[in-house]
Parts: structure tokens; C-alpha cells; sequence
């Protein structure tokens, strides 16, 4: 098998820099516009508990900015681990259709230092902004803000904790992500079958590191914004949230890819396993968002049902159009979409659909995060849309960076034969 280079144009780049630029004019613009007073004439009425305490004065731009910068990270940082979580579960299932698209996957995984980066940043500068927990006087029985809810919580939600936790985590995946990325790249100049049993080996060993990590990970970065609130699902739901994501940002990339004139060997049959993938897990986290809905609605306790209603009813109804377009977008659109086995097979709607889950499930991770922070006063405009455009930037800059290291094709993978004649 001949081997496949990627290059990317400077033009192409260009590009990348660009949207970084538009995205920073329209974050500041945003911040101009709140720090005028555009963003803060309507004060929350108040609310539960959590809401009360942070709920009654305006929400400063700088509040906003960090839940924004949060969010996008902790959306992108997902997205970029899936990478690994891919390459893995393909290992130890000893799957060979897909050995022609794994360099998409391993490039994914580029993003993961700069996301550590940002994150522990981003903790230690605006923590205060993004965690109600984080504030001292709830611990101190003496307060008149004293909550014996977080302070009961306080063995697991304290400073130095949630940044050793943070830093394990990205430390593990980083490991991990890189191993297999030097294992691959040892195969390509090798060959032989060495490889690949010891690839299975750290794949194993990486799924039982995120079995943990993806749950615990997903406590601290977005459910404990929401201290009050707790669901025994909530683990599997993020992590059904990114692998969707991740799912569909491979599928994506190898269409794209395979229309710039790259990887020529990837064909429809191929493209129809990809289309199963992203059919099949939209389907899955749509069971998970309504097994956690439903189970609340059935059993009515109010202090359980508060999160679904800040979403629904509360706030002013603020957040009650994304909370219906998060469904429509990421189950009732890919359902029918991708439905049939044609469909599966064409690039033009895997791509459509593909493009819709990304941004669906970015608005996923933004009701995740919004209205238990900003209350009524969350929005989508310039400061969401700027944010977004830089993390999307610089994610595709560590991305495409990460394909043009190694050849698209893994040349000596022991199953690429098997890949090139896949036939579903």
C-alpha cells in the first residue's frame, strides 16, 4: 500500500487564523456591548436555593465570559478524547474495517494538551464565575451563607481535590493517546504484528481508565455547577453527548478529506459503518436524556425537578426554544435522516448530518452549563457565537497539524487489507 500525505495550504491555515479573528472581534463586541449595560437591564427573580444566592444581582460580562470559555472547552476536550476512546474500542474489538480512517481519530487526540491547558486556567483565574461550590462561605457554619448541602459535598468538591482530579485526568489521556499514537506510527515504519497485540494491551487498559474518568469528569466540569442537583445518569449522558460528537466530527473529516482527493481507498461501504455509528448513538443518547427526564417527571420531588425546570419554565422561559431544538437536532433529524441504508452510503447527507449533531450537541453542552450559572440572563449572541469560532479555530489548527504528522494510510496495519475490501 502506498502511503498518503497529507499537506495543508497555507490558504487553508488562513482560514483557520481568520475564523480565530472574526471569532475574537465578535467576543469583544459582545463584551462591549454587556459591559454597556446591554446585557444586564433585566434582573433574575430570584430562584432555589443556588439560584437565590446568585441569582438577584446582574450578571457581569466577565461571569459570562468564563461560562463561555468553559463550556466550549470542556465540549471541545470531549470530542478530542473520544479520539482515543475510538481507536481503542476499535482495537479490542479487533475490528479491521476501519484501519483506513484511523489516522482521523488519532489526530483528534491533538487537542487534549491544549485543552488541559485552558482548563486549569480557566479553573484558577474564573472558578468563582463557573462554581457556586467554590465560594469559602458556604463551609462556614457561622455564614449567613452557610449551605449544609455543599458543605455536606465538601470531601469531594474542594480546590485542591478538583485540581488534582483535573490534572489526572488529562495527564491519563494524554498518555494514553500518545502511546497509541507511537505505537502506530512504529508499525508504519516496521511492519510486523507486535504492534498491533500491544496496541490491544494499552487499549484495554485505556478503556477501563475512561470507563471512570469520562463519569467522574463529567461530575466536576458540568454537574457540579448544579451543586444541589444530582442524577445517577449524568456520567453516561455527557459521555453519550461527546461520543456522538466525536463520532461525528471522524465522520465528517474522512468526508472532507475523501473530497480533497485523500484517502482514496475509503468508499461507501466504509462511509455506511460511519453513518451506523452516528444513527445508532443519536438514538442511544436520546434514551439516556429520556430515561434522566422521565424518572424525574414520574417521581415529582421538587427539589429533583428544579433543573428541568430552569431549562423549561423558569428563567422566564429563557432557555425553553433550545432545550426543543437540542432534541429536534440531535435525535429527530438524524433518525429520519439517516434512516435509510442509502442515505448512510451518500456524502451529502452524512455531511449534513454530521454538521447538524455538532452544533446540536454544542447547544447541548450550553444547557448543560447556562442556566444553572447565568439564570435568566444567559443568551445566544455575539459572545457565544465569538467564543465558539476561536475554540472551532484552534481546534482545527491542532487537528489538521495532527494528520499531516504521519501518513493517512497506516501502511503495515495487519488488517488493512481486510479494511480496503470492506463490503457491508
Amino acid at each position: 500500500m502506498t502511503e498518503e500525505r497529507l499537506i495543508i495550504s497555507r490558504k487553508t491555515n488562513n482560514k483557520f487564523f481568520l475564523m480565530i479573528a472574526i471569532g475574537v472581534v465578535l467576543l469583544i463586541a459582545g463584551i462591549i456591548f454587556m459591559a454597556a449595560g446591554g446585557g444586564a437591564e433585566h434582573h433574575a427573580e430570584g430562584g432555589h436555593g443556588e439560584a437565590a444566592a446568585a441569582g438577584h444581582e446582574a450578571v457581569s460580562w466577565t461571569k459570562r465570559l468564563f461560562i463561555n470559555l468553559w463550556f466550549n472547552n470542556v465540549y471541545f476536550t470531549g470530542i478530542s478524547v473520544i479520539g482515543v476512546f475510538f481507536i481503542a474500542v476499535q482495537y479490542v474489538a479487533y475490528a479491521g474495517w476501519s484501519a483506513l480512517i484511523k489516522r482521523v481519530p488519532e489526530a483528534l487526540t491533538s487537542y487534549l494538551p491544549v485543552g488541559g491547558v485552558i482548563m486549569l486556567l480557566l479553573f484558577l483565574i474564573g472558578r468563582h464565575d463557573i462554581f457556586h461550590w467554590t465560594h469559602e462561605s458556604l463551609y462556614d457554619i457561622n455564614s449567613p451563607e452557610y449551605d449544609p448541602i455543599i458543605a455536606g459535598k465538601e470531601g469531594y468538591l474542594n480546590f485542591w481535590f478538583f485540581i488534582i482530579r483535573m490534572v489526572a485526568y488529562f495527564a491519563l489521556w494524554i498518555l494514553f493517546a500518545n502511546w497509541l499514537k507511537r505505537n502506530s506510527l512504529e508499525e508504519d515504519l516496521n511492519g510486523g504484528t507486535g504492534y498491533y497485540h500491544k496496541s490491544i494491551r494499552i487499549s484495554a487498559g485505556f478503556l477501563v481508565i475512561f470507563g471512570i474518568t469520562s463519569s467522574t469528569s463529567a461530575w466536576d466540569w458540568v454537574l457540579s455547577i448544579d451543586t444541589h442537583w444530582f442524577s445517577t445518569m449524568f456520567g453516561w449522558y455527557v459521555f453519550a453527548s461527546w461520543w456522538v460528537s466525536g463520532l461525528a466530527a471522524i465522520t465528517l473529516s474522512v468526508i472532507i478529506l475523501k473530497q480533497n482527493g485523500y484517502l482514496k481507498m475509503v468508499n461507501a461501504n466504509h462511509l455506511h459503518d460511519l453513518g451506523k455509528f452516528v444513527f445508532a448513538f443519536s438514538i442511544f443518547w436520546t434514551y439516556i436524556w429520556f430515561s434522566q427526564f422521565l424518572l424525574y417527571w414520574y417521581a415529582n420531588m421538587p427539589e429533583e425537578v428544579i433543573y428541568f425546570l430552569e431549562r423549561l419554565g423558569g428563567n422566564e422561559g429563557h432557555y425553553k426554544w433550545i432545550f426543543f431544538v437540542n432534541l429536534l437536532i440531535n435525535f429527530v433529524f438524524p433518525f429520519l435522516v439517516l434512516m435509510t441504508r442509502d442515505a448512510k452510503r451518500q456524502m451529502i447527507m452524512l455531511k449534513i448530518v454530521t454538521i447538524a449533531i455538532l452544533i446540536g450537541h454544542w447547544l447541548d453542552f450550553y444547557l448543560m452549563t447556562m442556566p444553572g450559572t447565568l439564570h435568566a440572563q444567559g443568551g445566544i449572541g455575539f459572545m457565544e457565537i465569538g467564543t465558539a469560532l476561536i475554540f472551532f479555530g484552534i481546534f482545527l489548527l491542532t487537528f489538521t497539524r495532527g494528520l499531516t504528522k504521519a501518513s493517512l494510510v497506516p501502511v503495515n496495519h495487519p488488517f488493512l487489507e481486510e479494511s480496503v475490501h470492506h463490503h457491508v
